[in-house]
């Protein structure tokens, strides 16, 4: 069993999965520690030396060490991977996909302030709006469940992953 937790940045993926860990003891794989050891590098790097191309390119190279993790796991996947169909299918195969979403004014809350986040800088919340317009259907089609983290705390979203998973 690999549970991969999907959402924009600022969805709750890092507290869900950190709480998901802590009650079952499987590992948790977040994205700035699986572009790291994907690329020796720190999650703000490629976005400052390469650009969002280098970030996508890093974020990939996270994806697949994420999703080769040895099961049982819980990976927290980069907001962008959902763009790329190849990684779409990737991560729709791999195990139980977690979509978390809120609206775009709690994202922008939870998110602005972030250094290695500059697309952040200047009207956030209408960046999280257009973002979210643009991957909800891509995040919806790979999810085997969804959670709303702006009405549910990440124990709350744990008790009902565990829930679903304890039913199958």
């Amino acid at each position: 069993m690999r549970i991969i937790l999907v959402g924009m940045m600022g969805s709750g993926k890092s507290s869900v999965g950190r709480v998901l860990a802590a009650r079952t003891g499987w590992p948790f794989h977040d994205n700035d520690a699986l572009v790291e050891r994907a690329t020796g590098r720190s999650a703000r790097e490629p976005l400052a030396s390469a650009g969002e191309a280098g970030l996508r390119a890093a974020e990939g190279a996270a994806l697949e060490v994420g999703l080769t993790a040895p099961a049982p796991a819980i990976v927290a996947l980069a907001a962008g991977t959902i763009l790329e169909p190849s990684q779409r299918r990737r991560i729709a195969d791999a195990g139980f996909v977690v979509w978390l979403h809120a609206p775009a004014g709690v994202l922008a809350e939870r998110s602005v302030g972030a250094p290695h986040r500059p697309w952040l800088d200047g009207d956030a919340a209408a960046w999280f709006a257009a973002a979210s317009a643009e991957r909800a259907p891509q995040y919806a089609a790979v999810a085997d469940l969804e959670i709303d983290s702006a009405q549910s705390d990440p124990d709350e979203a744990a008790d009902r992953i565990l829930g679903v998973i304890g039913d199958r």
